[in-house]
């Protein structure tokens, strides 16, 4: 199983002088991936309660309120490392421009010589679509179009697309990913409309540690259906899984959640100290605790 860790990027931990550092050690001492998320804004009056725990009290974890941009932060990283891999858990593409996106994430893929994945989702908080300018309603229609966009961008020298959102006339481009028809694409979500995606269109799926076994189970079961009525092979998705950790969660109880997700089938775990880590180096020093216990 592939061991992935979260960048500081969060709260105390959003250093931007301390990413290149940690992400240098992440790999020396071992760990398969390095990943980060994205967050816009944090409302004091939210439409929406933070779906892993918010309250009317705490609606969101106060690390929220601090968060480096992922795509520099992930930048920052590729520049300094050469083995592992570089993901999102999660990006949410759908508050951008289908062209200007694909050109960054290109771009990125083409600097760390082929080491990106796209880890994407369509967000839970409402307040930040509207900052964006898009509507909620439309996210997910915006996601499936900006994947079609995806994937003309990295698969063809001419360009042509019509769509909802988007209009590209028929133009040359010659920016490619280092990986042959650009990045594996890792889908989040928990409900029947995000798993169909996951198994028609997705390389695997990025879920959360804590859910009921069952439940995760249904989810996956939904998506693997998907792939088959879609044609492609169940067996060949990724099941990735996140462990976040939480206020007085030691290292030894995330080791444990880690090989629960083992356990239960994951291909891949990544961790976030943010949660319980005071700064970058707190956050590193927990890293490398954690991949002793588990190798």
């Amino acid at each position: 199983m592939q061991l992935g860790l979260c960048l500081p990027q969060l709260g105390p931990t959003a250093e931007g002088g301390k990413v290149a550092d940690v992400a240098r050690r992440a790999e020396e001492v071992g760990y398969d991936s390095l990943w980060v998320g994205d967050r816009l804004l944090t409302p004091e009056t939210p439409q929406d309660l933070y779906p892993v725990g918010g309250t009317e009290e705490v609606p969101y974890p106060p690390e929220f309120t601090a968060a480096l941009d992922p795509i520099v932060t992930l930048t920052a990283a590729a520049a300094v490392t050469s083995r592992v891999r570089l993901s999102f858990s999660t990006l949410i593409p759908t508050w951008h421009n289908a062209l200007l996106l694909a050109r960054s994430l290109t771009s990125l893929d083409a600097i760390s010589e082929g080491r990106l994945e796209l880890g994407l989702g369509t967000s839970w908080m409402r307040d930040e679509y509207e900052v964006a300018g898009v509507p909620w309603g439309e996210r997910g229609a915006r996601l499936d179009e900006m994947l079609d966009v995806f994937e003309k961008l990295w698969n063809d020298s001419r360009v042509e697309h019509s769509g909802r959102f988007w209009e590209i006339p028929p133009s040359s481009v010659d920016l490619r990913p280092a990986q042959v028809g650009g990045p594996p694409v890792l889908l989040g979500g928990f409900t029947q409309a995000a798993m169909t995606r996951v198994g028609s269109r997705g390389a695997g799926w990025i879920a959360i540690a804590g859910a009921p076994e069952e439940f995760e189970e249904s989810l996956w079961q939904m998506a693997c259906d998907a792939a088959e009525s879609a044609g492609r092979d169940p067996g060949a998705l990724r099941r990735e899984t996140r462990v976040n950790t939480y206020a007085g969660m030691s290292v030894a109880e995330t080791a444990d959640q880690v090989r629960e997700a083992e356990r239960r089938g994951a291909d891949g775990v990544h961790i976030d100290f943010a949660y319980i880590a005071g700064s970058a180096d707190e956050l590193l020093e927990q890293a490398e605790e954690l991949i002793a216990l588990l190798r």
